[in-house]
């Protein structure tokens, strides 16, 4: 992390003993924050337990086959990551395992089972290549018009195919070619450490926060789809936020073409916005809803809204007490910028398919998107807080950056530790019958809005005009 410290000499008073609240500390305290115990200190849920109850065990191993335990407390970062933005702002409903149950909530109203080597999506497989096994995420229906491209060969129809063709190339090459060519894939590899967050102090921040809103509500533009997103916008809105959903008018959020409850519970209670992102007058309502924003949320490749005149950089400098919050794949310097990553493919970049496979001995995707409810939750926490300590920070959190970081918390030494911890938590996940869900933190109260319902209300209010 950059040496920015936005909450440098905050006092936090936080409670709980185990894995989550570990991991909440660590995080508040790399942003600088004290904590202080808070009450008696209840034990945590155990990090099997929570893998159950949110659904991931049941998401994890092949169709048929066992349902596998994660042998890193992926379920504990997401239950201290919110554990951790309930102690910097009030409005959660935080309850042991509720962070976790967000993890496995798109696959409990989607439906989705294990599949193995395949996600529960079926839009990413993990292949067997010449050197090692790499997994490739065709999320997008533009995806398989490139796979020819990708594979040097016009006979590229299905999976099967697809698979024959990569079991003789090597792996180094199929990825290379893959982020050239802007589709989603991973290498399987052990697992190395990463920041979670890099922050910088880029415009001037204005006087500290209170813990809760009233009534300075932070006005939020959120540019994002899908989940992480998305989910990050709709916990700022719990705490106090007024949030702004802007979609395009050619290509809205892909989440809408998926489960609706799922789509109402990241986006009821935003304003809907839709613009005309390819015509002049959109690009100039876009850019005048940002210069009104306290808050941007977007997930877009850095250069994608430099083209439409719109940089963080410059937004941040012109008027104090602004956060900008990017979320991308890989980062945003260097070529990782152009690289692009949905949720599954970063899990396995992020090393838990090859911990998987050295602790079960099959080759697995682990969980459903796995990377974007981290994410989501990580990023509201670098939001809120920026927020708190007066704004002016640019915060870029990657899927990958975000994934690294957990699954290096709390790590196995060793394969032995890593077999044992396996064996052992399996037990502990087993060893009660029935186990119900976890709540979640927030619920919607209403059905997300429609697409651009709000366009005309809110481009008024704000007095956004054509240009």
């Amino acid at each position: 992390m950059a040496s920015v410290r936005p909450l440098a000499g905050l006092r936090v008073a936080l409670g709980g003993r185990g894995h989550a609240s570990d991991y909440a500390r660590q995080l508040l305290a790399s942003l600088g924050a004290e904590c202080e115990a808070k009450g008696d200190g209840e034990s945590d849920e155990h990090p099997a337990l929570a893998w159950r109850r949110s659904g991931l065990m049941a998401l994890t191993g092949r169709a048929g086959g066992a349902a596998r335990m994660c042998p890193v407390p992926l379920t504990a970062c997401a239950d201290g990551a919110l554990a951790a933005l309930a102690a910097l702002g009030g409005g959660l409903r935080v309850a042991p395992g509720s962070g976790a149950a967000l993890m496995g909530v798109r696959a409990q109203f989607a439906g989705l089972a294990r599949q193995g080597a395949v996600s529960p999506g079926g839009t990413c497989r993990l292949l067997a290549c010449r050197d090692g096994h790499i997994a490739i995420n065709l999320a997008r229906p533009d995806d398989w018009a490139m796979v020819p491209a990708w594979l040097e060969s016009d006979d590229v129809p299905n999976w099967v195919t697809v698979a024959a063709r990569v079991s003789d190339q090597p792996a180094a090459q199929l990825l290379e070619r893959a982020r050239l060519l802007g589709l989603a894939a991973a290498v399987s590899a052990a697992p190395t450490p990463r920041s979670w967050l890099e922050l910088n102090l880029l415009g001037a921040p204005k006087a500290p926060r209170p813990r809760c809103a009233g009534d300075d509500r932070p006005l939020v533009v959120d540019l994002s789809s899908l989940w992480a997103g998305p989910l990050c916008g709709q916990l700022l809105r719990e705490l106090g936020a007024h949030v702004i959903k802007v979609e395009s008018s050619a290509r809205p959020d892909g989440a809408r073409r998926g489960p609706a409850a799922f789509f109402d519970l990241l986006n009821a209670g935003k304003a809907s916005v839709q613009l005309d992102l390819a015509s002049p007058t959109g690009r100039d309502r876009l850019r005048q809803l940002i210069e009104r924003a306290d808050i941007v949320i977007e997930a877009s490749r850095p250069r994608a809204l430099r083209q439409m005149g719109v940089a963080a950089e410059d937004w941040l400098a012109a008027r104090a007490g602004r956060s900008w919050l990017s979320i991308t794949g890989h980062g945003r310097r260097g070529d990782a910028a152009d690289w692009v990553a949905f949720g599954d493919d970063a899990g396995v970049g992020a090393g838990l398919s090859e911990l998987m496979h050295r602790a079960t001995g099959e080759r697995l995707i682990c969980g459903d998107a796995i990377g974007d409810p981290l994410t989501g939750l990580h990023a509201a926490l670098a939001a809120w807080a920026s927020w708190r300590a007066g704004g002016g920070h640019l915060l870029a959190l990657s899927l990958d950056a975000v994934l690294r970081h957990c699954v290096s918390f709390g790590a196995p030494r060793s394969d032995d530790a890593l077999h044992e911890r396996h064996a052992r938590w399996t037990r502990v996940a087993r060893s009660r019958r029935n186990i119900a869900r976890a709540p979640l933190c927030f619920a919607p109260q209403s059905h997300a809005r429609p697409l651009g319902a709000d366009t005309a209300a809110v481009l008024s209010v704000l007095g956004v005009r054509a240009a």
